[in-house]
């Protein structure tokens, strides 16, 4: 296997690609910029015959010229490319969650308007279902047009990913999180004290509890992305392990409902939270395995370069997982509904995803101005 299609972790990037396939790639990028209409027919390239940048572990073929224009990157979506089913398994879930969002927003014929706020979590929670799904297409679609571009996108895609993930939390907070049993302290005290043998009030651990979970939540999202696009440095050995991680760590923030499980018989007074919650953490553990572990490519080098290779099946996987997601948050929704607390606050809602596009763009801001640059997705 030669090293330029290994991953970072088994060693560098490797010399640089024989002279006649480097001063191919070089003749072919100055026939795209002379307009030379040969060039647009011209067949994919071949890892050897595509700068190291736009190389990715184990994939051999199926390289769209470099650079391409945008309207050749939205043609290239119906032809044989190995980026072309990492933008389809993206885009037909971005159509259903859409479709999705409308009925839900729009044609349910409840009683409650589009833009009450009872809504208002659940707005939040649909703009990063959204863009997750969206930015993720024009990543994949637009990722040939230069390097700079390139890491700009996949910047956007990591930001949009943690925009999301703090988008979940705003719902399971108004949602979910106040019909659970471990958060109230008229349910916990006595069931610490009978079964600890501990005299402890715990009112005031969940009321500290309620009043850090949003503020955390914004702090890992921030620090996700950073993570995230320092991943796409050379100094990350691992990139692909470390984002999985990292956007591991928001979901952290639903443990209460998974306590909330082993303490309490969630199974049997909300089966379908209890159902969809954990057949979508298997949807991210499976998803997660693939990212991390380049299988099937791996196995074969070649052989999956244009169908099968496991980014498309993460994106398949991810897909499932936030399917299950706005199952049981839809249905924290209608029990929301049905005996509403306070109304959730346009700042507290909306005013912490607007504070958080501003930080997530600076964030952007940063890495750009850098002049490292790195492709892997």
């Amino acid at each position: 296997m030669p090293r330029r299609l290994q991953p970072r972790g088994a060693g560098t990037k490797g010399p640089p690609a024989p002279a006649p396939a480097a001063s191919g790639a070089a003749r072919h990028s100055h026939s795209a910029a002379s307009g030379d209409p040969s060039a647009s027919t011209k067949p994919l390239l071949r890892w050897d015959e595509v700068p190291d940048d736009f190389v990715e572990c184990f994939i051999l073929s199926g390289y769209r010229r470099l650079p391409c224009t945008a309207q050749e990157c939205l043609a290239s979506v119906l032809k044989p490319t190995n980026e072309t089913l990492n933008f389809w398994t993206h885009f037909i879930p971005l159509l259903l969650f859409l479709s999705k969002f409308c009925r839900l927003f729009f044609l349910s014929g409840g009683d409650v308007p589009f833009h009450h706020p009872w809504l208002l979590p659940l707005w939040c929670y649909a703009s990063g279902v959204l863009l997750t799904f969206a930015m993720s297409c024009t990543a994949h679609v637009f990722s040939c047009l230069s390097l700079r571009l390139r890491a700009a996108f996949f910047y956007l895609d990591y930001a949009s990913i943690s925009y999301y993930g703090f988008g979940s939390t705003v719902a399971y907070y108004y949602y979910l999180l106040p019909g659970l049993s471990l958060l109230d302290a008229r349910v916990m005290t006595p069931y610490v004290q009978q079964r600890l043998g501990w005299h402890v009030d715990c009112t005031c651990l969940i009321a500290a509890y309620r009043a850090l979970v949003l503020p955390v939540a914004f702090v890992l999202a921030v620090a996700c992305t950073v993570a995230c696009c320092k991943s796409r440095t050379d100094w990350c050995t691992y990139p692909f392990a470390l984002r999985t991680f990292v956007f591991v760590m928001p979901l952290s923030m639903a443990c209460p409902i998974m306590l909330e499980s082993w303490l309490f018989d969630l199974r049997g007074e909300n089966p379908t939270l209890f159902v969809h919650f954990y057949r979508r953490y298997f949807w991210l553990v499976v998803a997660a395995f693939f990212n991390v572990s380049k299988i099937p490519e791996r196995i074969q080098p070649g052989l999956f370069d244009i169908i099968g290779h496991s980014h498309q099946l993460f994106h398949i996987f991810t897909f499932l997982s936030i399917y299950d997601q706005v199952y049981y948050v839809e249905e924290g929704l209608r029990q929301f509904l049905q005996a509403p607390p306070a109304a959730p606050t346009f700042s507290g809602t909306v005013g912490y995803m607007l504070l958080l596009v501003v930080c997530l763009g600076l964030v952007i801001r940063k890495f750009l101005n850098s002049s490292e640059f790195c492709s892997k997705k």
